[in-house]
């Protein structure tokens, strides 16, 4: 009598994953000899700097129609985005302007312009700077990009540890101008001088030297100016100190 094979068990077929689509990474090629390969070097960093160069300037796109968009805006102060500091005055994050824009459709003439010309054409974006002396200008949308472009600078150059760097936004100068002083003119009498005399009291000291010393450049610290006109001596009130004698305080 035949022995019977024993029953072959069933396994329940494992269930494979699909492979997804694997993305395609641009990747320089090596092939070719010493001047191929250099040629194709000096290519790819060529279409590098293309590529960052059109990002930066999308970037500036779109920054120069948020400020046209929320021009006059109080949250935001005309910026579209509106970025907090801490206590030291440090940038801490940045969001997007709740108010609702003050315009709806803009200029594609003028946000070109807006993006590539101005003072204000990087208002609005985020760079960073590392203590080592590598910095980037504002040429990012918002804190968290600045921060990635950062830590990737920190991981390539100094082992992914951080050493004190920090990303920096640049807002509109939403300062009022500087309006001059009125001149106050006073006419002197019985000052016993000639007006050759009374002029050579103006002290020529050059603006830069004034400056350095603490002293208005226009009056060298007098806080008057001294001149002479149809017979009359004349004594008026220094308009850029506004008779203090003392330098303007530099902008932080």
């Amino acid at each position: 009598m035949a022995t019977k094979k024993p029953a072959r068990r069933r396994t329940a077929a494992s269930s494979r994953r699909k492979p997804g689509p694997r993305k395609s990474v641009a990747r320089k090629p090596r092939r070719g000899g010493f001047w191929q390969r250099r040629a194709t070097d000096l290519a790819w960093f060529v279409a590098q700097q293309g590529e960052k160069h059109t990002t930066t300037v999308q970037s500036r796109k779109d920054a120069a129609i948020l400020r046209a968009t929320h021009q006059g805006c109080q949250r935001c102060g005309g910026n579209g985005q509106i970025f907090t500091k801490g206590k030291d005055g440090s940038f801490t994050g940045s969001k997007p302007c709740p108010a609702k824009p003050q315009t709806m459709k803009v200029s594609r003439l003028k946000v070109a312009a807006a993006a590539r010309f101005g003072q204000d054409k990087r208002s609005g974006l985020c760079g960073w700077k590392c203590p080592c002396g590598k910095s980037e200008k504002p040429r990012y949308r918002d804190a968290k990009t600045a921060t990635t472009a950062l830590r990737t600078h920190e991981r390539k150059t100094h082992g992914g540890a951080g050493v004190g760097g920090s990303w920096y936004a640049q807002v509109p100068d939403t300062k009022p101008a500087k309006t001059p002083a009125p001149a106050v003119t006073k006419i002197a009498t019985g000052s016993g001088k000639t007006d050759a005399q009374w002029e050579k009291q103006n002290k020529a000291t050059p603006p830069a030297k004034a400056q350095a010393q603490g002293k208005c450049w226009q009056c060298s610290g007098q806080g008057a100016l001294y001149s002479a006109f149809g017979g009359k001596q004349l004594t008026t009130v220094c308009g850029e100190c506004t008779g203090t004698g003392k330098a303007a305080a530099k902008a932080a």
